[in-house]
């Protein structure tokens, strides 16, 4: 008799145990993540930047909670629980993924802008077409046309800007037949189908969510390369790392510089989530120096939330709070990123 209970409870045992290894609840948790060293991923003149010291682009850990991870990141300072819904939106997993991408892509473009235009060398940014974030479910593109498609022309007419794209196509009338020519996965596409109506507007469409999409080119060559990191937020970093090299290197002086942030194609800095997280990974790589966006909140972010406080702040906050050396140092374009690392 015993030794039936014995196996039974090794058995509610072992059935606990893979519920709380493996069950997918219905939130994600953001914890620290890494500070990567940016000679991995960046190449300026087909060399590698072998110079003392590092610049370092800072990530948030992401992952879909388990009963144990959900139980053991309550234990945890930096760990924070989100919604789907807070995280995605409306979006599917796999559009949130194209999203990620996407941006990444975006934000290395600009970086290579700015540091070029910055540093005095040639560049020319080309303009792909749009590149396709969603489709409709009524869509008569859907099934014709996916997620991290590149529209390049309509009707056999190239445009320079998604809005001259959808300036062609609003005014048809709904069921209008156009003919899409498309990139998928490196190969030219075609297809013909009619125009929707689209909801909450009194215009008619392709039925799909659609970006500028473009490349940078360059006289001297630069490649940065990255695999399953996603997002904007490594655009400040990035763009430091090649402008320090373009610029001969002078820069860092060996010493661990990280960070985070957006970069615009105009140089300005912006906000990005998370940022107590990547400090706690800066701090942990032993970064010296952390740039932190500092945006001013605006009256309605005020007015939302009383007590709102910028990246810059809320950097400086986790600093202190886990007892960190780093020098917490605010920007808001490139050209103070430049100048604190010069003087």
């Amino acid at each position: 008799m015993k030794k039936r209970w014995s196996k039974w409870l090794v058995l509610v045992g072992v059935l606990v145990l893979i519920i709380g290894l493996f069950l997918p609840l219905p939130f994600y948790l953001e914890t620290p993540g890494t500070a990567e060293n940016l000679n991995s991923f960046v190449r300026v003149d087909h060399k590698k930047d072998q110079r003392a010291g590092k610049y370092m682009l800072t990530t948030v850990a992401l992952q879909q909670a388990r009963p144990i991870t959900y139980l053991w990141s309550k234990t945890q300072p930096f760990s924070e629980t989100i919604s789907k819904n807070d995280l995605m939106g409306n979006d599917s997993s796999e559009t949130f993924n194209q999203l990620q991408t996407f941006e990444m892509q975006s934000a290395i473009n600009d970086a290579i802008q700015v540091a070029y235009k910055k540093a005095g060398h040639s560049y020319q940014r080309k303009y792909l077409g749009i590149y396709v974030m969603s489709l409709m479910k009524r869509s008569q593109f859907n099934g014709k046309l996916a997620i991290g498609d590149t529209v390049t022309m309509i009707d056999g007419h190239h445009f320079k800007s998604s809005t001259a794209f959808i300036n062609y196509v609003k005014d048809k009338p709904v069921g209008t037949k156009v003919t899409v020519t498309y990139r998928h996965k490196g190969q030219a596409r075609k297809t013909t189908q009619r125009l929707i109506h689209l909801p909450n507007t009194k215009r008619s469409g392709l039925g799909i969510t659609l970006v500028d999409h473009s490349t940078i080119k360059t006289k001297i060559p630069v490649k940065v390369t990255v695999s399953d990191i996603g997002g904007p937020s490594a655009g400040l970093m990035f763009t430091t790392a090649i402008y320090d090299q373009l610029t001969g290197g002078h820069l860092r002086r060996g010493r661990k510089v990280a960070g985070t942030g957006t970069m615009a194609a105009n140089g300005t800095v912006g906000p990005i989530g998370g940022i107590d997280k990547k400090v706690v990974a800066a701090n942990h790589e032993g970064a010296t120096i952390f740039f932190a966006p500092d945006i001013p909140a605006t009256a309605a972010m005020k007015k939302a939330d009383p007590g709102y406080q910028n990246n810059y702040q809320v950097a400086k906050k986790a600093a202190k709070r886990i007892h960190s050396h780093m020098k917490i140092v605010p920007v808001k374009n490139f050209t103070d990123v430049v100048n604190y690392l010069a003087k």
